[in-house]
């Protein structure tokens, strides 16, 4: 396994590795990232992984400075998984001036749910994620379900700016009660981490009750979801249900829908979701 540490050095790899899929990160890996790497071995001859925190997708008040930083341990875990090369710059090199030309999101995808509780984090995504494909030029690129609205929103950018890529889904990983694997899990108590699977059964809740057949009041059913978790030590932005394509509120209900929820234990915020 290769490590690039400057787009020189990566644009020069790419160039001899035949078909590439990459699997963006900012890195402390699990074993959801090793699945999307594996993953993406199906599709391409090489597998390239980038690692960076990427500051302009962090908001002034959150974790950009305390966000784990292992690249030793996350190289040991590539390798492991057959991922051929790892483009891991510093700062200098992905912004060795100021950014000052971004990727706008759609104003419809980027100021709703996770837009709107966190203003200028889809731009930051959106600019960085186009970086990335600019410098690795992969044939495809493979994202997480569990970021559903990243998702939403990279696929979109990629289609309706006509990049050369193929987006590919990952489905999300979880471990055995349920909780969503990420990187922040590893922020949480003992206690909190025997909570936060609660997140999962109120969506795994709401999801079954619309599968049931009949009329559906969505709007109780969410405000139900939602007010049952205060009782539990959370403070909870969100719990609905949208639409697949776009986020937005259902129009009628044999359409793909998800349902989303981002809520905040302690210190630490989490998202899962779950198609419908």
């Amino acid at each position: 396994m290769q490590i690039h540490h400057t787009i020189a050095s990566m644009r020069a790899a790419r160039a001899r590795a035949g078909r590439v899929a990459l699997v963006p990160t900012m890195g402390n890996l699990h074993d959801g990232h090793i699945t999307l790497m594996r993953q993406a071995a199906e599709h391409a001859d090489s597998v390239a992984a980038s690692i960076f925190v990427n500051r302009i997708q962090f908001g002034p008040s959150e974790d950009f400075d305390r966000y784990p930083r292992t690249l030793a341990a996350d190289c040991e875990k590539l390798a492991a998984a057959g991922v051929a090369h790892v483009f891991a710059p510093d700062e200098a090199e992905m912004y060795p001036q100021p950014q000052r030309y971004f990727v706008e999101p759609a104003p419809v995808h980027a100021s709703t749910l996770d837009g709107e509780i966190r203003p200028g984090h889809f731009r930051g995504v959106a600019t960085v994620v186009l970086k990335l494909l600019n410098i690795v030029q992969p044939d495809a690129a493979l994202f997480g379900k569990k970021d559903y609205q990243q998702l939403m929103v990279l696929t979109n950018m990629v289609r309706e700016l006509a990049l050369p890529v193929d987006v590919i889904p990952g489905e999300t990983v979880r471990a055995e009660d349920g909780l969503a694997l990420s990187s922040r899990n590893g922020y949480l108590s003992t206690a909190e981490r025997a909570e936060a699977p609660r997140l999962y059964r109120e969506l795994s809740a709401l999801r079954d009750e619309l599968l049931k057949p009949g009329d559906h009041d969505l709007l109780r059913l969410e405000t139900e979801a939602c007010g049952r978790l205060p009782a539990h030590g959370w403070v909870p932005d969100y719990i609905t249900v949208r639409r697949r394509v776009d986020l937005q509120p259902p129009t009628q209900w044999d359409e793909p829908l998800v349902a989303l929820a981002a809520a905040r234990l302690g210190n630490t915020r989490l998202i899962d979701n779950l198609e419908i």
